[in-house]
């Protein structure tokens, strides 16, 4: 399973990943440049966070016309695996690849901070091998992470079991106080309907090192690897 890590002009959080993927997966990572016209031969596709094109306009609308984002399109409709970690999630909204949006945070301020989530989706490869009797701690840092979709949408997706993540108490209670953004349903994550698209506001590469004590971040990433490899 080879893994590519893209970098669009403003990205942040690119090495971040590649590290992790790298250095503390052990996993074969191609570094792919946002005007890169093919895949290199990557199976699984990661969408970093950072500030694409200075988030103008909306956060995400100018990467996802980018030439490689063609392609991952592409891989998508074939089935390959893509994942999108905040500014990443937002570019593969505004693509079409993940149903929903996401808009400014409630209070309009950009939140960088830990906060627990709960693993909801019982068959998304990204959830189904999580503890969801437990919350994972994880930083987030963003100004437009408030998940938003009509009401027919959020039914959809909850009947789909397409809601990866959500903002949690500690004990796992899904409350109106546990919400940092104003996220609908608390939403921190989705995947589409096939189940090989996914996308999440908060950092696992973040909280993947034991440098930082934390790593609830590594078993996110582990379970899908897990998922891959079964």
């Amino acid at each position: 399973m080879k893994f590519g890590v893209i970098t669009f002009p403003g990205s942040n959080c690119d090495m971040d990943m590649v590290y992790t993927l790298e250095t503390k997966l052990g996993l074969e990572v191609e570094q792919l440049w946002h005007k890169d016209k093919d895949l290199k031969g990557c199976d699984f596709i990661v969408v970093p966070g950072g500030f694409s094109y200075g988030d103008y306009l909306r956060s995400g609308a100018i990467a996802r016309f980018s030439p490689i984002m063609e392609k991952v399109q592409e891989h998508a409709e074939k089935g390959g695996y893509v994942m999108g970690i905040c500014n990443g999630f937002q570019i593969l909204c505004e693509a079409g690849l993940l149903p929903g949006a996401l808009m400014h945070n409630e209070s309009h301020k950009f939140i960088c901070k830990n906060v627990p989530l709960k693993a909801v989706s019982k068959k998304a490869m990204i959830t189904k091998n999580l503890d969801q009797n437990r919350t994972y701690t994880i930083p987030i840092a963003h100004g437009e992470g408030k998940y938003y979709a009509s009401d027919e949408l959020l039914k959809e997706l909850q009947e789909n079991d397409q809601i990866l993540f959500q903002y949690s108490e500690e004990n796992g209670d899904v409350t109106e106080a546990s919400n940092p953004n104003g996220s609908l349903l608390n939403i921190a994550g989705v995947c589409n309907k096939e189940g090989n698209v996914f996308g999440m506001m908060p950092h696992p590469e973040r909280a993947s090192d034991d440098e930082l004590k934390n790593e609830d971040g590594k078993l996110i990433l582990m379970s899908v690897l897990q998922s891959v490899e079964a």
